[in-house]
């Protein structure tokens, strides 16, 4: 076999290492467009539109830090002593305009931790939370930063705070 075979057979070995690499380029240089296309664009909107693109969710803010508030007696929605160092917690981490709390009211799935009037353990989370809720709103914690959510976890009957980075608010890039 001589040297002309040789280079003959590597020719599209070569061929195709190019093409590869050319639409590894392609594919960078396509992205850096979109990225330039979309400055004026709601990140949040960008966000959802790829996840609908990709047919996945949007991902929700991330918990990074969390507070709880334990000790509720079964099918009461009044919390257990005062929320002072929960209120300091909560206006301290607010200092920051790109986070957010999410105030969640858990039963403990339990037939005695229901609400009294319905029977219904998610109204009685939700009492719990909005309860929590307005004890902090009362302490000067923002509401309009404040959300509420419900649960049932065996065995727990409390309020979880959770604070969590849901970006820049109102501002696009």
């Amino acid at each position: 076999m001589s040297d002309d075979d040789l280079l003959a057979d590597e020719a599209p070995a070569r061929a195709l290492w190019l093409m590869t690499l050319a639409d590894l380029a392609l594919l960078l240089v396509g992205f850096f467009v979109l990225l330039q296309a979309n400055q004026q664009l709601d990140p949040r909107a960008l966000a959802a539109g790829l996840a609908e693109g990709f047919g996945a969710e949007a991902p929700a803010a991330m918990p990074v830090a969390s507070y709880g508030v334990s000790g509720f007696a079964p099918g009461s929605a009044t919390p257990p002593g005062t929320p002072a160092a929960l209120a300091a917690w909560a206006r301290a981490e607010l200092r920051d305009p790109r986070v957010s709390l999410t105030v969640t009211g858990a039963t403990d799935g339990t037939a005695a931790d229901v609400d009294p009037r319905s029977r219904s353990a998610t109204l009685l989370a939700a009492d719990r939370a909005r309860a929590v809720a307005a004890a902090l709103a009362t302490a000067g914690v923002p509401d309009a930063r404040l959300g509420l959510a419900t649960a049932v976890r065996p065995g727990r009957r409390q309020v979880l705070v959770t604070l969590a980075f849901a970006g820049e608010q109102g501002k696009k890039p």
